[in-house]
């Protein structure tokens, strides 16, 4: 049975090899001929022009930057945000909260609404809420230097409102160096 085995092991082996020396009719047996074989034209051998020399590395091409977007509110959300700003105007800062909080159920992505939320929990002396709104928004506004000036200005506030004024200092110059008021 081994031997059986072995014999049908040489002989696959045998075929493999086989079909691998296997040319097409006409196709050549002399290999093409390689860059040091090919004769030079004038300035071979010379690297395109902007090419560093050898042995300096060339110089790392900086990432691209992601396209500027600015977000929007939609029709809905738009009209609960005026709401929101009416009852908070009218010191229903409770109501204006759920008020927005129906908005960011449609649109849970939009830093602005984050940043709305947060102006009221700021208005209702929760400074820890806000700042989290704050950095929420931040992390939302990707591409939209207005929304992530707007978002440290509202970190800003909510750490000055806990007395970290050279933190706040610090988010301010953030936003101001994004988008100056």
């Amino acid at each position: 049975m081994r031997a059986h085995y072995f014999i049908s092991l040489l002989t696959a082996a045998s075929l493999l090899s086989a079909c691998s020396v296997f040319r097409e009719p006409g196709s050549s047996t002399t290999p093409a001929p390689s860059a040091s074989t090919r004769p030079s034209a004038p300035g071979a051998g010379q690297p395109p022009p902007g090419t560093p020399p050898p042995g300096v590395p060339a110089p790392i091409p900086e990432p691209p930057r992601p396209p500027s977007k600015q977000f929007k509110l939609g029709p809905a959300t738009a009209a609960l945000v005026s709401q929101a700003r009416t009852q908070a105007r009218g010191g229903a800062f409770e109501p204006a909260a759920a008020t927005l909080e129906r908005a960011l159920r449609i649109e849970p992505e939009n830093p602005l609404l984050w940043i709305e939320l947060g102006q009221i929990r700021l208005s209702q002396n929760n400074a820890a809420q806000a700042s989290s709104m704050g950095h929420k928004a931040l992390a939302l506004a990707t591409g939209d230097p207005q929304a992530q000036a707007s978002s440290w200005r509202l970190i800003a506030e909510s750490l000055r409102a806990r007395g970290r004024n050279q933190e706040a200092a610090e988010a301010d110059r953030k936003a101001g160096a994004l988008s100056p008021r």
